[in-house]
């Protein structure tokens, strides 16, 4: 009975590990396609935008809310490719906690409020990706063995220091 559960275990731990580029991979793909979506939508509506952050109280709609949608266009489609997927995640990341503060706020009242928004979710999501990267399906995976193939030098380990890739 013993064989059969380390048996299992570590079927199951392989075909996990074999699996590890579909966390980064659907993140990229939802996330990035919402952010599109979302900054298209805002830059063919500009008008109601402006009015939605007038009435939000946020300064200089005007120019906010283009700034905001181009951001969302720009960033959500450079995730959904997986390039600079790290370095693109940070402003939508600013986005959603500046559509927390300013939108949802009053609707919290707690923790379990705030991590019932889909905001705090898209955040989450986000700074996974920051940290994880792009994943084995990404440009920026591409990217990274394409200098690994013009310098064969290892990348320093996590915590060490030195340079990281990908």
């Amino acid at each position: 009975m013993q064989d059969l559960f380390f048996f299992v275990r570590r079927t199951a731990l392989h075909v996990f590990a074999r699996l590890d580029f579909l966390p980064p991979l659907l993140a990229r793909l939802v996330v990035g396609f919402v952010f599109v979506r979302s900054g298209w939508g805002k830059l063919h509506d500009l008008d109601s935008v402006i009015a939605f952050f007038t009435q939000l109280g946020i300064p200089a709609p005007e120019l906010q809310a283009p700034f905001v949608a181009g951001t969302e266009l720009v960033c959500g489609a450079l995730v959904l490719a997986g390039l600079a997927t790290r370095l693109a995640s940070i402003p939508l990341i600013g986005t959603m906690i500046v559509a927390i503060a300013t939108a949802q706020w009053e609707n919290i009242a707690g923790l379990g409020d705030l991590f019932g928004t889909i905001e705090c979710l898209y955040a989450v999501l986000l700074v996974g990706l920051v940290v994880g990267g792009g994943g084995a399906f990404s440009l920026d995976a591409w990217v990274a063995r394409r200098l690994d193939a013009v310098d064969p030098r290892p990348a320093s380990p996590v915590g060490t220091l030195g340079p990281v890739r990908a």
